[in-house]
């Protein structure tokens, strides 16, 4: 057994537009990312059928869209989103957005986008 973080994770990926993401845990029944939106990016609104989520920042300012509201949530802070709520990240800041996501059960052929 080792530790893991960005710089020694289980796997490195690219999503969305030039956004990171390292997997830290990567089981069926859960998953633990790291990931980082650049200035100005977001993703796309999507929905979970059976995963809830929790986001933790890092670093940043992230603005979260969920079912139409919007809620600022800043560094040290964290938010938990149901499954089966439509829902986006979006990093309206001048520098990295970097966050933890947590997702019980793991997300894995388990997004609907709505875009």
């Amino acid at each position: 057994m080792k530790g893991v973080s960005k710089y020694q994770p289980l796997k490195h990926y690219k999503w969305g537009d030039d956004c990171d993401g390292w997997n830290l845990v990567d089981e069926d029944g859960l998953s633990v990312k790291q990931e980082l939106i650049p200035a100005g990016n977001q993703e796309l609104k999507h929905f979970h059928q059976a995963a809830q989520q929790f986001f933790y920042i890092l670093n940043g300012t992230a603005t979260f869209e969920i079912e139409g509201s919007f809620i600022e949530i800043n560094a040290g802070e964290g938010l938990h989103i149901e499954a089966r709520k439509k829902h986006r990240i979006i990093n309206e800041g001048q520098e990295d957005l970097e966050f933890i996501l947590c997702s019980q059960p793991s997300t894995k052929n388990d997004r609907i986008n709505c875009e």
